[in-house]
């Protein structure tokens, strides 16, 4: 059998922390989710409440798979932002205003309620380097309810950690 010797464990132990560091350091910005709401009520203060609270939350979700968070803020999302849904069908602008803030990803998400009875949350990924859409997510919500919303914001977590680096393991208790 083979000794190792005291230079290749340093050797070893340092490949290991690098190679941490590098998967540490996915940076992904998420822009403020929009509302497309399609019932015969649309944007009830209670919607854009939920609508609002979602971003924080998944940022909250990926922090815990240590992704490091970009923060682009409502002003710079407005500008780039040439209307409601712009940013969603345009890869390439999402890019574009990720490449600004130094990102490696952006997740570009909707909030589309086509009934009172359940909601989607919906989320596409750019890849800022050539402005690839690298994942389509869809998580349904059915209810307003604020548990049901943690919990299918957890859902797109898990779908959007299986894309990028698959570190993340949702908390199951709420």
């Amino acid at each position: 059998m083979k000794k190792i010797n005291r230079q290749q464990i340093f050797s070893l132990i340092f490949l290991c922390f690098v190679s941490t560091a590098i998967v540490a350091e996915t940076r992904i910005a998420i822009l403020e989710f929009e509302l497309k709401d399609l019932t015969l009520a649309p944007r009830i203060p209670s919607e854009i409440k939920r609508t609002a609270s979602i971003k924080p939350l998944l940022e909250a979700e990926l922090k815990k798979a240590d992704y490091v968070i970009i923060n682009i803020d409502h002003e710079s999302q407005g500008i780039a932002n040439a209307g409601v849904g712009y940013l969603f069908d345009h890869s390439d602008v999402a890019a574009d205003l990720g490449k600004q803030f130094n990102a490696d990803y952006v997740l570009v998400g909707r909030l589309h309620k086509p009934s009172f009875l359940f909601a989607y949350l919906m989320g596409h990924l750019v890849r800022v380097n050539d402005g690839r859409l690298v994942g389509n997510f869809i998580s349904e919500a059915k209810g307003p309810n604020k548990k049901l919303t943690i919990k299918t914001v957890e859902s797109l977590a898990v779908k959007i950690d299986k894309v990028l680096d698959n570190r993340y393991t949702p908390a199951t208790k709420h």
